[in-house]
């Protein structure tokens, strides 16, 4: 639009000035000097001093697709005849910058999510750990958890214990083009690797990929990566123990699925519930992918070694095949027939043991105890006084009594001839003091209640008396025998 029919269309000058792009004096003037009769001013084409290197910036920001700068600019423009100053050129590569994002601008209209169909999934990294995002897209509801790797068997497992914690699986897992779950491009269609086919075809979804450097295609689990980072990994930082940082994971899960979502203004967890009979069915066991799981047989012990160091196992288990599980600081037993988690143990050195009194159905005496078990008439006989027998046979073994079966016959016949309590009391001293003959224990019992009892200092002393005749205190009043 020319000045004068701008002037016409508004009928002010700062108007038409606003709508040509130029002063309200100019227009004053152009306007004055149509109504005088001198027609229609001709626009004459402005030469600027940068015109000649229009093209060149032009096409220099196209190539580096606007990362270059006009430092870097100048000297190029310099060579190819630019002379003006240095603050001009940058307001010239500047405005190049602006056409070229105005151009690469995408229109796009917002995602319109039904129940039960997608869920979006990736991976994010911080400080060396790595976390997994999936997002429910229509209940909006959140799970996290952290690993160690981005494998394809890693995945699996998250997306399967997502799938668990949701009580269902979508119709649809939405991802971008991960190396662990893209086995090729051609014509830009991602093909999903055989391992991905099979685990959906498991639980019965369809895999599907947004486009190449395509991060809007999935904003919400990208917000949802950024926000984890923020929210938990940085505040919790460092995470040492990975068992500790999913259990975070999870208590800060439950947190912000509670939560009022700003998005859809509904609770996310509420969702979920209207959400969860549209979901479909979890299969009974989860599929086993990746390298071949490490197998154990369980040994009489009631254990398996690992890495040369030894694990308990439950003891119903001895003589069967057992998975184990080797993360970066714990182990894990798992029974294949069923599926269940037998055993869990921290991860050990060479050499070094991790038993479990709960895997056995006896508790742990303890010390060790070698019991004595009697074959001949006179061991049996001995052994039949009770504990107190049984001490007596093994500090005397212990002692170096070679002529020990010589001694507990003789034992033997001293029962028959004092009877049974005697000679236990008898045996009972004999271990207190260390004595491990049978003429010891013919000794003790001579002496019979004379014998002493010594005991420490400040313990009292009793002492059995032999019976005397005694007479009364008449017996020794003065004249009682006048």
């Amino acid at each position: 639009m020319d000045i004068i029919s701008a002037y016409r269309e508004v009928g002010s000058y700062r108007g038409a000035a606003e709508l040509c792009g130029t002063t309200h004096k100019t227009v004053r003037r152009v306007i004055a000097a149509h109504e005088a009769g001198e027609g229609r001013p001709e626009r004459t084409a402005r030469v600027r001093n940068f015109d000649q290197v229009t093209e060149l910036v032009t096409g220099k920001v196209k190539d580096t697709r606007g990362r270059i700068s006009a430092k870097r600019l100048l000297p190029l423009a310099r060579a190819a005849g630019y002379d003006g100053s240095p603050r001009n050129f940058r307001r010239l590569v500047a405005r190049a910058k602006a056409d070229w994002r105005h151009g690469q601008q995408r229109r796009r209209r917002p995602g319109v999510w039904a129940p039960g169909e997608h869920l979006l999934i990736d991976w994010g990294v911080q400080d060396g750990l790595h976390v997994f995002c999936a997002v429910l897209a229509w209940a909006r509801v959140r799970f996290v958890r952290f690993a160690t790797d981005e494998t394809a068997a890693t995945t699996f497992a998250m997306l399967a214990e997502c799938f668990e914690v949701l009580g269902g699986v979508p119709r649809v897992v939405l991802a971008d083009r991960m190396g662990c779950l893209k086995g090729g491009v051609v014509a830009n269609v991602v093909i999903p690797t055989p391992d991905y086919v099979r685990f959906a075809t498991h639980y019965g979804f369809r895999p599907d990929f947004c486009e190449g450097h395509d991060p809007e295609s999935k904003g919400m689990v990208e917000h949802l990566v950024g926000y984890a980072k923020r929210d938990l990994m940085i505040p919790q930082a460092p995470f040492t123990d990975l068992t500790a940082a999913n259990q975070a994971a999870a208590v800060w899960c439950a947190e912000v699925n509670q939560v009022t979502h700003s998005e859809i203004c509904a609770v996310p967890a509420d969702r979920l519930e209207t959400e969860r009979p549209l979901l479909g069915v979890l299969p009974s066991l989860r599929p086993v992918f990746g390298p071949k799981p490490v197998t154990r047989k369980v040994d009489k012990l009631a254990t398996i070694r690992f890495a040369s160091a030894r694990y308990s196992v439950p003891a119903r288990l001895v003589g069967r095949q057992v998975q184990v599980i080797a993360g970066d600081d714990q182990l894990t037993v798992v029974d294949p027939a069923t599926g269940e988690v037998a055993a869990e143990h921290p991860l050990l050195g060479p050499g070094q043991a991790s038993i479990a009194d709960a895997h056995y159905p006896h508790p742990r005496p303890d010390t060790p105890r070698r019991a004595p078990r009697p074959r001949t008439a006179i061991e049996k006989q001995f052994l039949g006084l009770g504990e107190v027998a049984e001490a007596f046979l093994t500090g005397a073994a212990a002692a170096g009594v070679t002529r020990l079966g010589g001694e507990l016959a003789e034992i033997c016949a001293l029962q028959a001839a004092h009877g049974q309590e005697p000679v236990v009391a008898a045996l009972r001293r004999a271990v207190a003091f260390r004595r491990w003959r049978a003429v010891d224990i013919a000794s003790i019992l001579a002496a019979g209640a004379a014998a002493p009892t010594p005991r420490r200092a400040g313990d009292a002393l009793v002492l059995d008396l032999p019976s005397v005749p005694t007479r009364s205190l008449d017996a020794y009043r003065i004249g009682a025998h006048r």
